[in-house]
């Protein structure tokens, strides 16, 4: 999935491993990695799905330099129609031997410039040779974070294949589309990421039909890519259609086939389908039992809790963390990462049933394995784990905890690529929390950060992305910049409207809070139309028992009995819109004339 696959280097590996696609029927440039569930489910206090900060690295080390293109191009050495193939095994061997990218990518760059030349001399099609050459230096180029160099070399590795020739040319388009779909989804251009893997899936089925285990497995990867994207009823359909493809050619209760339940289990929890996910993560199950595969049995069994806990069977879920913690901690060990997410599974069960004490030692044991994480441990599991913490402390009021956890996860992200989303959603969290203890120019600046990183990323138009338009418009109302909160209210309307309907409480909220807006900029008439509209919503479709109802209709009344009797009446100020010292938080019932978070 997006920001799954990556050639930088693993904990325990040499300095250097790239794994470059082959160009041939049996490669696949795809991994597998079990998908997590998206968090973000509460839009009034977003939480990041897991998941993703500026791809750019680190200003402390700069990157190599490369060889100089022009220098290269005038060698005469390479019209040698020798001279690329071996160099492009020198490249490969330089990887494999671990001396380090900048030999490799030299040799790389040079390769593919000696592919081209000899093409051009023979005035002949460039060859796979150069397509495999091409993926191989934007491979090296990833490797060492540079993913803007090598979006262009990736696309000429695209452009140069002939699907017209045969299976070998379509293949190595479908390889370039993918590797360069990686390097989109590495620098949070979720949008292109998706389009490329679409394009690549589309070639595949073309070249090998509709129900070749191969399309399964890039219909499943590209499913994943929807999942992260938060595209759930387009994922649903390409997750059943790998189901079915699997039902085709693997035997019953496969390994295959049970990683696509748990797939599918995500989609239906992020759909409010509880029952359906739960049978897809029995059977699931059911097939890593039958195939011995304890520690993904265990993984299962959290997600089982997840969905217990959901559909409120504490004592079903508390029996399933249990069950997953006794496992992780014989097969991994006490301290491992695995046992401390499972802690903070059950810290949250204990909260939402009331035990905090327990709720409180189980955070305790998490954070002593956070901050004693044992070799292997990745940046993005703690950061994960501190930011599921960070929601609890701030459920029992404890923001300014909540907020150290929060800058401690960001920090541990900060450097990693492909992590923009994820950053987002931490730094719209943060911005809640500011906003909770006051401190609103901290809140607009990191919602601001938030809304960049987002629409670089092509979730612009999420439903998420509206509800942090809406917390950062709220900020702006603090801090008196009713200008920009209006802007920010209304981008934040279209946005709901479209992906959530008229009828959300989302949706609502903005309304109440545009109208708020319009008011005190003495846009009376827009505040009574959108109150109008609201009330009508209400006595239409929602029903008038919701407690909100009251309040609208005296704010229209007010607001109808003010525009008859002063046309030239001043804008209501802010002082009275809104109380400057209120510490109100999100599940607060919307006062008179207040905004709502």
């Amino acid at each position: 999935m997006p920001g799954l696959v990556s050639v930088k280097t693993p904990p325990d590996a040499p300095p250097l491993s790239i794994s470059v696609p082959e160009i041939r029927p049996e490669s696949s440039t795809r991994s597998e990695q079990q998908p997590r569930t998206p968090t973000p489910r509460k839009p009034p206090s977003p939480s990041p799905s897991r998941p993703k900060p500026s791809p750019a690295r680190s200003a402390k080390k700069p990157p190599p330099d490369s060889p100089n293109p022009n220098t290269l191009l005038s060698d005469p050495s390479l019209d040698n129609p020798d001279l690329g193939p071996f160099l492009l095994k020198l490249a490969r061997d330089t990887i494999a031997s671990g001396e380090g990218p900048v030999k490799a990518l030299d040799y790389a760059i040079r390769a593919s410039n000696s592919f081209e030349r000899v093409a051009i001399e023979k005035s002949e099609e460039p060859s796979l040779d150069l397509v495999m050459s091409l993926h191989v230096l934007g491979a090296i180029y990833c490797s060492l974070g540079r993913f803007e160099e090598a979006v262009p070399v990736l696309e000429r590795a695209i452009n140069v294949p002939d699907v017209s020739k045969g299976m070998d040319h379509a293949l190595a388009r479908f390889s370039g589309y993918m590797q360069l779909g990686d390097t989109y989804s590495m620098l949070g251009q979720v949008d292109k990421s998706i389009e490329c893997y679409e394009k690549g899936l589309q070639i595949q089925i073309e070249s090998l039909g509709e129900i070749d285990p191969r399309v399964g497995e890039t219909c499943r990867y590209l499913a994943e890519a929807h999942v992260q994207a938060m595209n759930f009823d387009k994922a649903e359909e390409l997750c059943k259609k790998t189901l079915e493809i699997h039902r085709a050619h693997s035997e019953p209760a496969s390994i295959e086939e049970a990683a696509d339940r748990r797939l599918m289990a995500i989609i239906c929890e992020a759909k409010g389908d509880y029952e359906s996910a739960l049978e897809h993560l029995v059977l699931a199950s059911m097939a890593m039992i039958a195939n011995g595969q304890d520690n993904e049995v265990a993984a299962i069994d959290v997600s089982i809790g997840n969905i217990y806990m959901s559909l409120c069977r504490f004592d079903e879920a508390v029996f399933s963390y249990q069950k997953a913690l006794t496992v992780f901690k014989s097969s991994k060990g006490d301290h491992h990462p695995l046992v401390a997410s499972v802690f903070v599974r059950l810290a949250d069960l204990y909260h939402r049933t009331g035990k905090l004490r327990e709720s409180k030692s189980y955070c305790e044991n998490a954070l002593r394995i956070y901050a004693k994480p044992v070799p292997g441990t990745t940046a993005e599991e703690i950061a994960g784990g501190l930011t599921e913490i960070s929601a609890i402390f701030e459920s029992v009021d404890e923001p300014e905890e909540a907020l150290k956890l929060l800058q401690k996860a960001m920090k541990l992200l900060e450097d990693k690529p492909g992590q923009q989303s994820t950053i987002a959603g931490i730094e719209a969290r943060m911005g809640v929390m500011l906003y909770i203890v006051g401190r609103y120019e901290e809140a607009r600046n990191s919602f601001e950060s938030a809304v960049t990183k987002l629409r670089s990323s092509g979730e612009r138009k999420s439903a998420f992305f509206g509800v942090v338009l809406n917390q950062m418009g709220l900020a702006c109302v603090q801090l008196f910049k009713i200008d920009e909160a209006c802007e920010l209210f209304e981008e934040a309307r279209r946005i709901l409207e479209k992906e959530c309907g008229p009828c959300h409480q989302d949706t609502i909220g903005v309304y109440s809070n545009l109208a708020a807006t319009y008011d005190a900029m003495g846009r009376v008439e827009d505040a009574i139309e959108i109150l109008e509209h609201v009330l009508k919503l209400r006595e239409e479709k929602l029903g008038i028992a919701n407690p909100d109802f009251e309040d609208e209709k005296s704010r229209l009344a007010e607001l109808l009995k003010e525009a008859g009797r002063a046309r030239n009446k001043k804008a209501k100020s802010l002082e009275n819109l809104i109380d400057p010292n209120s510490r109100r938080t999100k599940k607060e019932s919307t006062k008179k004339w207040g905004f709502r978070i």
